[in-house]
This record gives structure tokens, C-alpha cells and sequence, in this order.
């Protein structure tokens, strides 16, 4: 209410219900999300070069380059991991899109293609990147916090980039 410089009830008239104004703001981030991570990298090639440009502007959207307070989806996430409802099915149903789109490029890592699981595997230790550095870049103030996530980046396409054996 603040931000918009409108009452807390003109607010509430807007949107009619809580939920409501959970939905259009979570919606919002998913565009915005998509806006400044994906649509850069959206047509580069496949794999490496797509990868690069998500990891550097997801990165950006952690520091809290487009909003303040860190990642807001990792924290609507965090907040609705055990709240059962239809705002708790929508961003799952968002993330789950989001991660198979991240797998899809992860999978173009390697000639052949990364098989199903391994690029599962990849996307989790991705993610488990991006937790990491949320965490250690916003609450504990480690200045060496992004070097670490680029390292453990580089190690992931590194380790995922060798070609499999048929």
C-alpha cells in the first residue's frame, strides 16, 4: 500500500482478498523472473551459452538487482513449501515449468544429450547453487559468496559437460 501511496483498504477493494493480491503479486514475479533471467538468454544457442547468461542474471536477481531483499520467488517458495492451496499449487506448477526449461539446457551440455536423470541431478545441484548463495550472500554478508557460486557453476558444467558414454 505503501509503495503505490494508496490505503491499506484501497488496496484490499483492488484486489477483493488476500489471495487475490498473493496471485497478482507472485504472478508478477514469475513475469518479471522470466523477463530478466530467461528472455536474454532466450536466443542464444542451446546449453552452454544459454546457461551462462541464466546463471549471470539469476545471480543479478538474488543480489536484489530488480527487487530489494533478495530473490522474493526463493522467499514466496520458502513461505508456501507447507501451506497447502491453490497459490502453494500455482507456483509449484511456475518452478516445475522453470526447472524443466533449465533442465532442457543442461541436457545440450553434452554430445549426446544428458539422459533424464542426469540432467535432473544437474538442475538440483544448480538450484542448490543459487540456495546457497541467496543465504550466503544476503544473510551471512560473504563477500566471497559469488566467486564460490561461480566456482561451484564452473565444477557443475565441468563435471556435466563430458561427453557420456552410449
Amino acid at each position: 500500500a505503501d509503495a503505490v501511496d494508496l490505503s491499506k483498504s484501497a488496496v484490499f477493494k483492488h484486489f477483493q482478498s488476500k489471495e487475490a493480491l498473493q496471485f497478482a503479486l507472485i504472478e508478477h514475479l514469475i513475469e518479471r523472473f522470466s523477463e530478466k533471467v530467461w528472455l536474454p538468454a532466450q536466443s542464444l544457442g542451446h546449453g552452454r551459452p544459454r546457461l551462462d547468461v541464466i546463471f549471470d542474471r539469476w545471480l543479478a536477481w538474488v543480489d536484489g538487482e530488480h527487487w530489494r531483499g533478495g530473490c522474493p520467488i526463493m522467499v514466496a517458495a520458502i513461505e508456501l513449501d507447507d501451506q497447502p492451496g491453490p497459490l502453494r499449487e500455482y507456483l509449484k506448477e511456475k518452478l516445475t515449468g522453470w526447472g524443466r526449461l533449465v533442465r532442457r539446457e543442461l541436457s545440450c551440455l553434452s554430445d549426446p544429450p544428458l539422459d533424464e536423470e542426469a540432467s535432473e541431478q544437474a538442475y538440483f545441484v544448480l538450484k542448490s547453487i543459487f540456495f546457497g548463495y541467496h543465504q550466503s550472500q544476503r544473510l551471512l554478508n560473504d563477500d566471497r559468496s559469488r566467486s564460490q557460486a561461480q566456482k561451484a557453476y564452473e565444477s557443475l558444467l565441468e563435471r556435466w559437460s563430458r561427453r557420456q558414454a552410449a
